[in-house]
This record gives structure tokens, sequence and C-alpha cells, in this order.
């Protein structure tokens, strides 16, 4: 019978030294940048009921859940998705909280792929939610923050904006399925062209899906939103259409310049998404490092109405743009060395050594020989022996210091 007791899941891995110290290092800048701007960590459970990600309209694919179950039956899954943990959490624990509610956070999603994408089932993310605050003070606050968090880690990024809620008008003006919603959402955000014709070709000239065809087209500045007004002109498309000019008009005053882009096509595979939606990307790496966008009608699910917007990094990806321009990690310099009988001195005194700033290891090798054949192996310089006197010996020298 085969075992699996040496290998990680498929889409898990051990991260290692210098992508640990990359991991700890984007933390350390993003929760710098969210701390500064006001906002405070929370953390949701790594284990959630199911029930929270399969509410209608802000539903999961259930196929991309790990999911088990609890001591009384319960279905339970991993963690697939923060923002609606914290909308959950925002609704039960934090209502009488003054509003706005600024909450970063810093936590493991759980995904199953089975696409054999080759993205990671297991990612870490770091983003931000901003809860009871609408309008175009507050996407331009989160958006800013996004952009100012990614400048702190990945500073060649590009960032595209569109909006969640044009495809959901477009889409409702069809005689489609749920299920054929999502599928054609799908189609528009892998951009597959020919998939995404053979979904609208049984739907004729209808007006909507002829607006829908061009959605995934649409990219770049001011010409794709004012070619995107040919169709979007009028009614409830227009207002979301003038609003994103905002938004993009704002932000470039704000000098992202020629960063920022607009994609109508974004339409984030989250369903949740009611507003303003962005992206980023940095070079050399195919998926965003950063999603986000507003949604105003997920807290009521939870019988907490309030307006929200926020955004996830993709940690490990900015991480490993983060390795190649880190300093190398500082390897010990001092080696203690405990004689027979001294190992409890031997202890002491690398407490004391490390008290002064000293970066020692201490030696579990039997011999004084052997520590020092250890020593040169590992590229210590220096010897500490401890035993009836304690003598220090520079090892490139072969004398006692």
């Amino acid at each position: 019978m085969r075992t699996y007791s040496r290998i990680t899941p498929e889409g898990a891995r051990d991260i290692l030294f210098e992508e640990c110290r990359g991991r700890r290092e984007i933390q350390r800048r993003l929760s710098w940048a969210f701390a500064l701007r006001g906002y405070r960590e929370v953390m949701t459970p790594g284990l959630e009921y199911y029930d929270v990600f399969s509410l209608p309209g802000a539903a999961l694919p259930q196929r991309e859940m790990y999911k088990t179950t609890d001591n009384r039956g319960r279905l339970v899954v991993f963690r697939p998705d923060s923002t609606l943990p914290i909308a959950r959490m925002a609704a039960s624990r934090l209502q009488g909280q003054c509003k706005p509610l600024r909450l970063y956070y810093d936590q493991t999603i759980y995904r199953n792929r089975p696409d054999l994408s080759g993205r990671s089932d297991e990612c870490a993310q770091m983003g931000v939610e901003l809860m009871g605050a609408a309008g175009l003070g507050a996407d331009l606050e989160v958006i800013s923050l996004a952009a100012q968090a990614l400048e702190a880690c990945a500073p060649g990024f590009r960032m595209e904006l569109g909006h969640g809620g044009l495809f959901r008008i477009l889409a409702d003006e069809l005689p489609l399925s749920p299920e054929q919603k999502e599928e054609l959402r799908a189609t528009i955000e892998a951009k597959n062209y020919a998939a995404l014709e053979g979904l609208l070709e049984p739907l004729g000239g209808e007006p909507a899906a002829q607006a829908i065809r061009q959605l995934p087209r649409l990219f770049g500045g001011e010409e794709a939103l004012k070619e995107a007004s040919r169709f979007c002109a009028d009614g409830k498309a227009g207002e979301m259409l003038a609003y994103l000019r905002a938004v993009y008009t704002a932000l470039q005053k704000l000098g992202l310049g020629d960063r920022l882009m607009v994609d109508l096509g974004l339409v984030q595979r989250n369903d949740y998404y009611t507003g303003i939606v962005f992206s980023a990307y940095v070079p050399h790496h195919g998926a965003a490092v950063l999603m986000g966008g507003r949604y105003d009608t997920l807290c009521e699910k939870f019988g907490e109405p309030m307006p929200a917007v926020g955004f996830a990094v993709d940690v490990d990806a900015c991480a490993l743009l983060l390795e190649d321009h880190m300093d190398k990690e500082p390897a010990p310099t001092v080696l203690v060395h405990g004689e027979p009988g001294f190992e409890t001195e031997a202890e002491s005194a690398v407490s004391l050594l490390t008290k002064q700033g000293r970066l020692c290891e201490l030696s579990l090798c039997r011999t004084r020989q052997q520590a020092e054949r250890y020593a040169k192996e590992a590229g210590i310089p220096r010897l500490v022996v401890v035993g009836e006197t304690v003598s220090e010996i520079d090892l490139g020298r072969k004398g006692g210091a």
C-alpha cells in the first residue's frame, strides 16, 4: 500500500528559509501600511460552517471548498475566502462599533482547484475591509491604500479598474439560469472569446448580449470608457459607467498615471461584488497579486446591512518578488563549545553573547576537534571553548583571541 508520509498534498508546499523571510518581510510592510491608515487587525477561524459561503448571491463554488464535519455532523469548510467571514464577524460581533470599521487581516485561505491551474490551494493573504462607508471617498481610500501597499513591496505593479455591476445588470436582461450566468462570467474573466461567442450565439441580437460580447475587449484608458458609452449610456448601466469614469479620473489625479488601466472585462470571480472592482499585476507573474472591490449587499446577508469595500494581497507572490532584493540572512559568527561537564556554562555563555548582539550557535559536538571541523564546514569564523577556562579562537588564524 502506498503511503504519503514524505510528500505534501497537491496544491500545498513546504516553505523554507529565504521564502519564510520574504513572507515575514511582506507581512511586516503591509501591516505597517495598513496600520498607518487606521486599520486594525482581526482574525477569523480557519474552520467555518459551510453556510457562511453558500448564501444566495454570495456563494462560492462548492467544488472549490475543502469540506469536513464537526463532532455533531455539521458541515464545515477550511476558510476559502476572508471577506465573507469578516462580514459575518462584523454583523455579529461588531454591531455596536462606531462606523466605518477599518479592519485588516493576515491569514490563509484554502481553495480546491480541480482545474489543475498550477496555483496553490493554500494561499497566504493580507487585506483590508472598509465597512460602513459608501461613495467616492471610501473607494478612493481603499484603492489608494492598495496602491500604497503594493508600492511598499511590489513597486512595478499596474492596476486594472472595472465595475462589477455592469456585467450583472446586463446578464439580468438575458434569459439565463444562474449556472449559465456563472459560466458566462468565467469566460469573460478568462477573456475566452471563442467560448463567449458560443454562449451568446443562441441569444441572437439581444442588445445586452451584444454589450456583453464587447466587455472583455474594452481595455485601455479613456478610449475604453468612450467606447463603452456606446452601449452603456442609459439607465443604471450608464450611471455605473459614469461613476467608473469619476473614479478613474480621480485616481489619475492621485498619481497612478500610466499604472492604471480600465478593463470592462474585469468581472471578478466572487459574485458578491456590486460596484468598483480592481486587480493589480506585476511583471513575470501571470495571476493578479491583488484583487478587490465594493460589495454593498454582502453584510445584509448576515443580518446587518452596510456598504463595504476591500481588497486582498497574495503575500507569497509579493514575497517571491522581494527575494532577489533581500540581504542575505546573517549567519552565526560564533560557535560555543562546552567541554564535557561544562554544558551548563556553555549555554550561559551563549546567552551572554546573544545579549551582546552576537549571532551564536551552541555546539552539540562531543569533542573540541569535532566542533572546530563543524564550524569550518558551516562557515562560522570563531569558536568559543568553555571549560576550566574560556578561550575564543579565530578559525581563520587558528590562534587564540
